[in-house]
């Protein structure tokens, strides 16, 4: 399922990255998310996919999540993956994990090794200036881990569509993050597979770029640090409506002694390396070892 609104340059990339897929029995359900349906159209008429597209209009008010569950609402394949307009795939990606998923029927999905392709405009062409492991040394996936902070990207998943009758659908009162608690519900419950070995997945990233064609990470960074906030206040309210306040009251208390501890700490050491680099200027100076002379007479 393809995400887009008015890129229709990126919608070109994505369609054709499919095309080239290893894995061709897979239907695509592109949603515009706002844009110009007709832009949207003349991209897919013009692709190698058209007889396997289907193009929808997302559910108003439209936004991430809104696009995302209006095309799982509107599929019937087994498995779903989220390859956003702009992202991109190794030609193995769905051969692979299609069949590590066809393997292991417990595992709710599967997560692939990924880079962050970083890449800038040059004579109206997208071109890639470099790149760099994403989680570099990953080789599973836990819950655990999940916790602290995301892991996983869209363009790295493939899972189970019925993951979406335990779990829910996407969170749609969320701007951003809506992958990282989609994965956290998942796997609380569910086990995720991993497929080490070849990167299969590439997270494109364009850190300068503003407007359309910049990526939600660095265009929405305010809003993901408030919705990162919203989810952990959204679970702890849920925790604490049926175990109580005692643990999280606790836990706010051993933070709160731990920063000041830290803070002391800091302060003495920061006081002790004054002290020595003042020393140190006095012993070495000749005008300050010339003035402590005088000052010892």
């Amino acid at each position: 399922m393809v995400r887009t609104k008015d890129r229709p340059d990126f919608l070109v990339r994505a369609l054709s990255d499919i095309a080239a897929q290893s894995f061709t029995d897979a239907a695509v359900v592109v949603v515009n998310d706002g844009g110009l349906r007709a832009d949207v159209e003349r991209v897919v008429l013009a692709s190698a996919l058209t007889e396997r597209v289907s193009v929808l209009d997302s559910a108003a008010p439209g936004g991430r999540c809104a696009a995302a569950n209006t095309g799982i609402a509107a599929s019937e394949s087994e498995y779903v993956v989220l390859h956003d307009d702009d992202d991109l795939w190794h030609p193995d990606f769905l051969s692979r994990t299609v069949a590590y998923l066809d393997s292991h029927p417990h595992d709710a999905g599967v997560v692939v090794p990924t880079e962050i392709v970083y890449e800038r405009r040059v004579v109206g062409e997208w071109v890639e200036y470099d790149r760099v492991p994403f989680w570099n040394g990953m080789t599973a996936v836990s819950f655990t881990a999940l916790l602290e902070v995301n892991r996983m990207v869209p363009i790295s998943v493939l899972y189970r569509r019925d993951v979406h009758d335990t779990v829910g659908p996407y969170d749609e009162a969320l701007e951003t993050v809506e992958d990282w608690d989609f994965y956290l519900r998942i796997t609380a419950r569910f086990a995720l597979g991993f497929l080490p070995g070849d990167v299969l997945a590439y997270w494109t990233q364009r850190p300068a770029v503003t407007g359309s064609s910049a990526n939600s990470m660095f265009e929405l960074a305010g809003a993901h640090v408030r919705d990162d906030a919203a989810v952990r206040d959204r679970e702890l309210r849920k925790w604490v409506a049926t175990q109580g306040l005692g643990l999280p009251l606790y836990l706010a208390q051993m933070e709160r002694q731990i920063r000041e501890r830290l803070v002391h700490e800091m302060t003495i050491q920061l006081d002790r390396q004054r002290r020595e680099i003042v020393d140190e200027i006095y012993a070495r100076h000749p005008v300050w070892r010339r003035l402590r002379r005088l000052f010892g007479r």
